[in-house]
């Protein structure tokens, strides 16, 4: 952040450093800048203000306990909590790919609190001394990856897996009796409604949404007040229960401290656990996405069954061409959020003794993939599936030449003679129930009931779909 108004000096136990004059940041951030120009990504906006919630909260408890001055500490909340509003992220200049601890982001957060606090109060704080009472890297960084997921899945992912799964129901009553062909193995299989089919997709986000309600407690619950290595060594007796009691109070959030801190400090499990939830949502939406894709496809040489809104020109070179972009966008969300679960896998297991060392990575990770999968379903919901058009007249062709009915008449005559009247009608190009006439003794009227494909997806129009 070079200005024209040049650098100043800083200093930390290490000596002094030259930081940018406008810079909130002090030494410990300068140094970090300049050891890691790795991938010009700092960390993602939910994690700074993650980092503003729990030093508000930190502060409050230091207050409370009397290890911390309350003029201090009012001055530390008031700015910690500007940070947590994003009015700063500017000033945290830090790559993501940096110290495993994440020590060099705890640091730019205490000295950027640190520097507005004094400034505002006329008050001397210190960063280490004031901004870290009662903290370390070790405990506070892990926290913060804890709480920018946990509020991130739940502002965020949920509300928009719940909004693709209202707009999946909705679609699925919609068209509770529309009938339609099957697939297995992506060939013609028995009729269903789909009002089925889409109903199939509602309830996969909403077990997604259940799967991470289910871990939203163990996200929750912090390594606040182990310190350095779990035992909780310069943190006064209750400070992880207390900040966590005013961290949920700062964020609406109910946050909770470990009662063994070095579980989260050393073996980060959670967050492979929700990563797994995530990428499992991940799995579900693609299989939508792709589901939408196919029965799109044409206009002339594929399914046909639907029509998606046409959004944008689909080609450079070819006029009229239209292709479904939303399920694409979609699917390559999913294939995101499916790396960023093996990046997090690998991290999680990267403790080592004490410590994990990976987890900027996973804080990133899980931020991203909950952001990603958030934005893809509110662009599915509202961009492809509440606008679709259903082809009906090509599902009744299909329904109509549909070798597999056969199998409604196995009951009565046999899979051997089913297979030969639709292996007839396929080779001839006629239906089942011709060809059924003709090999079978069974009367016209049994046969249309029996090859109905309404009744064979087992639908009751008078109940909702199944």
């Amino acid at each position: 952040m070079a200005s024209d108004d040049g650098y100043r000096i800083e200093h930390d136990s290490m000596g002094e450093v030259a930081v940018p004059a406008r810079a909130l940041w002090g030494a410990s951030t300068q140094r970090a800048v300049e050891n890691f120009p790795i991938s010009g990504q700092p960390l993602p906006p939910a994690l700074i203000h993650a980092l503003g919630h729990i030093k508000a909260a930190c502060a409050t408890a230091a207050a409370e306990l009397g290890t911390l001055d309350t003029p201090r500490a009012e001055a530390i909340i008031a700015a910690a909590r500007r940070v947590a509003a994003g009015e700063f992220d500017d000033h945290f200049p830090v790559d993501v790919f940096q110290t495993g601890s994440g020590t060099s982001s705890n640091m730019n957060a205490n000295e950027v609190i640190a520097r507005v606090a004094s400034e505002a109060s006329g008050l001397t704080i210190h960063p280490n001394d004031h901004v870290n009472v009662g903290q370390s890297s070790n405990d506070v960084f892990p926290s913060a990856v804890q709480v920018a997921a946990a509020l991130t899945v739940t502002g965020v992912l949920d509300p928009a897996l719940a909004h693709l799964a209202a707009a999946l129901e909705a679609r699925a009553a919609e068209l509770d009796d529309t009938v339609k062909t099957g697939r297995t193995h992506l060939m013609d299989a028995m009729p269903v409604t789909l009002g089925q089919e889409i109903t199939t997709w509602a309830r996969q986000m909403e077990t997604a949404r259940q799967r991470l309600a289910e871990s939203a407690p163990r996200l929750a619950d912090l390594p606040l007040g182990g310190t350095a290595v779990g035992t909780g060594v310069n943190a006064p007796a209750g400070f992880g229960a207390r900040t966590a009691a005013a961290l949920s109070a700062e964020t609406g959030h109910d946050f909770t401290a470990q009662d063994h801190p070095f579980v989260g400090i050393s073996a980060p499990d959670v967050a492979a656990e929700v990563s797994g939830q995530m990428k499992a949502a991940a799995a579900g939406l693609m299989k939508i996405a792709n589901d939408l894709r196919w029965m799109n496809s044409g206009p002339l040489a594929g399914l046909a069954e639907i029509t998606l809104p046409a959004l944008q020109p689909g080609s450079s070179i070819m006029p009229g061409k239209v292709n479904p972009v939303i399920p694409e966008a979609a699917a390559q969300v999913c294939a995101q959020v499916i790396g960023n679960d093996a990046a997090v896998t690998t991290a999680v297991q990267s403790g080592n003794f004490q410590l994990n060392v990976m987890l900027p990575l996973i804080g990133r990770n899980l931020v991203e993939s909950a952001t990603l999968l958030a934005g893809a379903s509110n662009a599915l919901a509202d961009k492809a599936v509440a606008g679709f058009h259903v082809n009906r007249q090509n599902l009744q062709q299909a329904l109509a030449r549909n070798p597999v009915l056969v199998t409604a008449l196995n009951p009565v005559i046999g899979y051997e003679k089913g297979a030969l009247i639709a292996k007839r009608a396929q080779a001839e190009g006629r239906s089942v129930l011709e060809i059924a006439r003709e090999e079978t003794d069974l009367e016209e009227a049994e046969l249309r009931r029996l090859l109905d494909p309404a009744g064979l997806t087992g639908h009751d129009p008078d109940q909702a779909p199944v």
